[in-house]
């Protein structure tokens, strides 16, 4: 990117709300920007030994009286013979017809991590990086303005991460994966292909690299962060490093979104929804592409292309 050249602008939307750590319980906030299909929920914590219940409210305002409606309630009960999720809706103050699911997976006593996805008509839930349940929405999605946490559970970490600014509605299941990371591109990248990496800065980070590698197994560029000196920079084969001028925004336990757009020959790539500009590699040599790499330190969420 030449130092004359405009960033790419993008919608207010695409910008990361900051996690918030280990708040206190009850704990209500506004989710900036509301809720739409592609927005995900992050919730890290551990359920007490004598928990009976918790819940995750996501509630269209914040008002105490009248009580304002809830397009999700997600309730683990604990205390039953049979622990049990129930999600239901609460709409002009009557409880709507709940949905049950058995075998909780969320056992006394242990940590958890729990990822919310929204879709266009039902949002999907995971635990611990496994599929636990979807929820069909009876409310409109767009009412959502605020997220409520109430009961007994111990929060570490809330994040939000947006969906991503060129494909509207993304719905991959966001799963967890270890650092380093390897995966193949068998047929390269195309136009119009994106790679999406989203996941959580560490507590005391050194650097964040992405690197694609071709049929020979070289490397032909790649994305690294440093977080000694603050910069990012493209990487060539050779070891030529090319500045990014523009903000760096990875920071220590923050959650970030990388994103590289396939097009004629070039990867445009945004990070945390600011465009940054792009790359050339020529469309032949992104048609070789065979592998994706990703190391340093992050705990990746979500990995797809």
């Amino acid at each position: 990117m030449s130092p004359g050249e405009k960033l790419d602008p993008l919608p207010d939307t695409f910008i990361l709300q900051p996690p918030v750590f280990h708040p206190v319980v009850p704990y209500v906030t506004t989710i900036w920007g509301g809720l739409r299909a592609g927005k995900m929920v992050v919730l890290q914590g551990a359920v007490p030994l004598n928990a009976r219940r918790f819940q995750v409210d996501f509630q269209c305002g914040c008002s105490l009286h009248p009580r304002p409606d809830i397009a999700i309630h997600f309730n683990p009960r604990f205390h039953t013979t049979k622990p049990h999720v129930i999600c239901n809706t609460l709409r002009g103050g009557r409880w709507q017809a709940e949905a049950r699911w058995p075998h909780l997976a969320l056992p006394r006593g242990a940590s958890f991590l729990i990822l919310f996805l929204f879709g266009n008509e039902e949002m999907r839930v995971s635990v611990n990086g496994k599929h636990f349940l979807h929820y069909r929405y009876q409310l409109p999605l767009s009412r959502v303005d605020t997220l409520g946490i109430y009961g007994d559970i111990l929060v570490t970490a809330v994040g939000f991460l947006n969906i991503h600014p060129f494909v509207e509605g993304g719905s991959e299941y966001p799963v967890g994966h270890e650092v380093p990371c390897s995966r193949a591109l068998p047929q390269g990248l195309w136009p119009g292909q994106v790679i999406i990496v989203r996941g959580l800065v560490l507590p005391e980070p050194k650097d964040f690299t992405l690197s694609l590698l071709d049929e020979a197994a070289h490397v032909p560029v790649t994305l690294r962060a440093s977080f000694a000196d603050r910069t990012l920079a493209w990487v060539s084969r050779w070891g030529r490093k090319k500045l990014i001028l523009a903000p760096f925004l990875f920071y220590p336990q923050r959650f970030f979104e990388v994103l590289l757009l396939c097009q004629e020959g070039e990867l445009k790539l945004a990070l945390s929804g600011q465009g940054v500009g792009a790359t050339s590699l020529g469309q032949q040599a992104l048609e070789r592409l065979r592998e994706l790499r990703i190391s340093g330190s992050v705990q990746l969420y979500c990995v797809h292309y």
